[in-house]
């Protein structure tokens, strides 16, 4: 049986599917081919298709990629409310990893499992971006944006800049921290208000805040994993229906520099100017508008609302 990630609790979705009747769609990313598709194919007669399924036309779907693809398709795949395997096929797979799914044959493994019995389906939350002032647009998709990893503001979004114009193989080999060492020495704390929903009766609607401070980044993590490996929410959950909020203050270069190595255990907590604590919805303001990335792909500018959309998506996941 493969081990589900610590501190990753699921609540089982029991679906009831023919595998002979079934109909699957299978979504390649970047660099993808339908030669990755065949394993899956192997197992029994299904219906396939490439590419994103109109409603009705799947019963699940296989997405080959990485955090990128996903965060890409999410719209449409919260809209279509279907089983998603995810196959890790990209430059950073920090979502398939946090769901067990670090390696192709974990989700072989899921998906000869899922056609036994689908009793290893689970729902998981995802986080919602909403850039605010834009309220003549907020209900349409360009205001709101699903992220399914960690959203990030400052020196987070400076790194995912950079590597994103790194080649793909070298954004898949240690690319994030290759751009977040040079970063580390000029990038300047910058002003940075976070504002959580008053929990005083009586004031409902009005905000408190809850950090207001120098920052060198602030993260809002639905999963424990970002960047390549980096346990920058080691408490995250994706079914508490909380985001997982991270804020490192203002770090001296050097010390921030001999500190780093200890975010991918998630040990960075015990230092003094990092800020931990959850909330299920945020305002995030700075002094000038500052980009807004998510998975790894640019979002919006602040000010920025944040929060959780509990249950928001089905994954196919190890037994």
């Amino acid at each position: 049986m493969a081990a589900v990630p610590t501190g990753f609790v699921f609540t089982p979705v029991i679906l009831l599917l023919s595998s002979a009747h079934m109909r699957a769609a299978a979504i390649l990313g970047l660099g993808c081919s339908p030669r990755e598709l065949k394993p899956f194919q192997a197992a029994s007669p299904i219906d396939w298709r490439i590419g994103m399924p109109r409603p009705g036309d799947a019963d699940v779907i296989l997405l080959f990629g990485g955090d990128g693809t996903i965060h890409r398709h999410l719209g449409q795949l919260v809209s279509l409310d279907l089983p998603v395997l995810i196959v890790p096929a990209g430059s950073g797979n920090d979502f398939a990893t946090s769901l067990g799914l670090g390696r192709v044959r974990a989700s072989l493994s899921a998906w000869t499992k899922f056609l036994a019995d689908a009793s290893n389906v689970r729902a998981i939350d995802l986080g919602v971006i909403t850039q605010l002032g834009q309220e003549s647009t907020r209900d349409s998709l360009l205001a709101i944006r699903y992220y399914c990893c960690v959203a990030g503001v400052g020196i987070d979004a400076a790194v995912a800049e950079r590597a994103n114009r790194m080649p793909r193989w070298l954004r898949g080999n240690g690319g994030y921290a290759l751009s977040l060492l040079p970063a580390m020495f000029t990038f300047a704390a910058f002003p940075l208000k976070i504002q959580v929903p008053s929990d005083v009766p009586g004031t409902d609607g009005q905000w408190t805040t809850r950090s207001d401070k120098p920052t060198l980044i602030a993260a809002f993590a639905n999963t424990p994993l970002y960047g390549g490996g980096m346990k920058i929410a080691p408490q995250a959950k994706m079914d508490d229906g909380l985001l997982d909020v991270c804020v490192v203050g203002g770090v001296h270069p050097v010390k921030l520099f001999s500190v780093f190595p200890t975010v991918y255990a998630g040990r960075h907590l015990g230092i003094k100017e990092v800020e931990y604590f959850q909330a299920a919805r945020l305002r995030v303001e700075t002094e000038h508008p500052m980009e807004v990335y998510a998975d790894g792909e640019f979002v919006c500018r602040t000010p920025i609302e944040v929060a959780i959309q509990s249950a928001a998506m089905r994954v196919i996941v190890p037994d």
